[in-house]
């Protein structure tokens, strides 16, 4: 559980989500979607909150999800943390959505699925903790459906999914920054560098990813 105040940061899908947790307790929280011009919302949401956000810690979203949002969530968190001289340490994507998942109750196991780009899904399972069942991958829908076996699916992926496997089930949502304070202590204490799930389009001279793309 995140004991301090945390200004928690979610930029890395569709949504523009923030909180501030204080002693394990959401006291403050934003959350919109915005598909993108995350850079933008950003800044202005949090100087909304009380005492503009200002924290011992910030918590954020290091991926997979855009690679621009990814990196956005990022940025403003190193910003913030060098300017209070705060700590600052990243997150999964996947295990905040399975852990808000399971927290309702609703299965022992789930799979989350969000859109990854090209066509591509970022897919992992979890039980209960969460824990991950299986390392995280980047597949097609079709091939996405062997890994989710008979498990409820939780994530934007769900719209790539339902035209070919309507029985599943599940629900489409995204990533909320309030529901950090769900995720154990070791799931909250990632590096803030950018999780990407697969290698991002650009290229440097001579056709290279970029060594963080790896990480």
């Amino acid at each position: 559980m995140i004991a301090s105040r945390t200004l928690v940061i979610d930029t890395a899908t569709a949504a523009c989500s923030i909180a501030l947790i204080e002693n394990g307790r959401v006291v403050a929280a934003r959350h919109e979607v915005v598909g993108r011009g995350h850079a933008e919302r950003l800044v202005p949401m949090i100087a909304a909150l009380p005492d503009g956000g200002r924290a011992e810690s910030i918590l954020v979203d290091v991926g997979p999800g855009s690679f621009t949002g990814v990196r956005v969530g990022i940025a403003a968190a190193r910003g913030l943390a060098l300017g209070w001289g705060a700590a600052v340490a990243g997150y999964s994507s996947m295990a905040l959505l399975a852990a808000a998942a399971l927290a309702r109750g609703e299965a022992g196991e789930v799979t989350v699925a969000i859109e990854g780009g090209h066509g591509e899904l970022f897919v992992q399972p979890f039980a209960r903790g969460p824990e991950a069942i299986a390392p995280l991958a980047s597949l097609r829908p079709e091939a996405a459906l062997a890994v989710i076996g008979g498990r409820p699916v939780v994530g934007s992926g769900m719209r790539w999914l339902r035209p070919i496997a309507p029985e599943l089930a599940g629900e489409e949502s995204l990533p909320n920054a309030a529901d950090a304070v769900l995720l154990p202590a070791a799931l909250a204490a990632l590096p803030a560098k950018p999780v990407y799930g697969r290698a991002p389009d650009a290229k440097l001279p001579g056709g290279i990813t970029p060594a963080e793309a790896s990480a």
